[in-house]
């Protein structure tokens, strides 16, 4: 019969499609780190990693990483510090106080649109809000010849990192909705027989059931700020160095630092390729195989964390 016919040859060409696929998908992403590892694994040392940048990173000069490292960890650090209790909330929200109706979709909707938004266009519109003088606490102010405050300069971590809050926001948004939804409802019906009220019973048992969804949202988040660039040029400033007062690092001079600008290894990238402004392709694989072995430990990282007291590993106790 022709129909069985097409269902054999459906049901044996189906999962050739699906293993090639996934090999070239496998192959791309293993060529990519054969390429990084392969030209940036030589370049690293530790003068690279602990020396600053040149003034200038466009020629053969041009220093080490140290400042785009640590500005990589501070805009990671407050990005995702201003967005998981946002996310969290939200995600709380909309899995068990919405109903099924116009508002719940206006939400979902809303959502889906700031996902879809360039990051360029969160960049643009982190420099128009917060250039208005009254968020100079957030940078620094720009004063005229009277001594008079006009506007916010609009560039520091504390900008970029709101910024980056922006944008990962729908994604770990969704993950931890998705997580939360997962929560076995036999968890939440008997923390709800014993007495709990919905608030106890979202915080003591749905949020650590769905540790492992949170936990996860929050490494696409990272990850994200990690390679963004967009927002880094526009709302961090074009500095390879750390400005305000130095040296930047000393405790006392933590929040100076914070409210003015840096960069980050991908700025670090863009100054010293051939495809942004530079001409160090030594250096720009450096700095990029540092940034994937970041991502890769904090995935590791992140993923035995979530791991510990997970019932379905039998870690953890009772």
């Amino acid at each position: 019969m022709p129909g069985k016919k097409n269902r054999r040859i459906s049901a044996a060409v189906g999962p050739v499609y699906a293993w090639l696929t996934m090999a070239v998908v496998a192959a791309v992403c293993l060529l990519i780190l054969l390429t990084v590892v392969m030209m940036g694994a030589g370049q690293i040392s530790v003068d690279f990693l602990l020396r600053e940048p040149a003034a200038s990173a466009m020629d053969a000069g041009a220093g080490g990483i140290s400042t785009p490292l640590a500005g990589t960890v501070l805009l990671t650090l407050v990005g995702i510090a201003a967005a998981f209790p946002v996310s969290l909330a939200t995600s709380i929200y909309m899995t068990y106080y919405t109903r099924k109706g116009a508002l719940d979709r206006g939400i979902e909707t809303a959502i889906d649109i700031l996902a879809g938004v360039p990051t360029v266009v969160i960049a643009l519109f982190a420099l128009a809000v917060f250039t208005n003088p009254a968020f100079t606490f957030l940078s620094t102010p720009v004063q005229n010849d009277g001594g008079v405050i006009q506007r916010a300069y609009g560039k520091s971590f504390l900008v970029a990192g709101v910024a980056m809050a922006v944008m990962i926001l729908p994604f770990v948004t969704k993950s931890m909705t998705e997580a939360l939804k997962r929560a076995p409802n036999s968890y939440l019906e008997g923390s709800l027989a014993l007495g709990a009220n919905k608030w106890e019973t979202i915080c003591r048992v749905a949020i650590p059931s769905a540790r492992r969804g949170i936990v996860t949202g929050v490494i696409l988040g990272m990850g994200r700020i990690m390679g963004d660039t967009a927002i880094v040029w526009l709302a961090l400033g074009g500095t390879l160095r750390m400005t305000g007062r130095q040296p930047w690092y000393a405790p006392g001079n933590w929040l100076d630092t914070l409210r003015n600008t840096g960069s980050t290894l991908t700025s670090y990238i863009y100054y010293t390729s051939p495809a942004g402004e530079g001409n160090n392709l030594e250096a720009a694989f450096g700095a990029s195989f540092v940034l994937i072995v970041i991502i890769v430990l904090l995935n590791a990282a992140t993923a035995a964390l979530g791991a510990i007291g997970d019932p379905e590993r039998g870690e953890g106790g009772e």
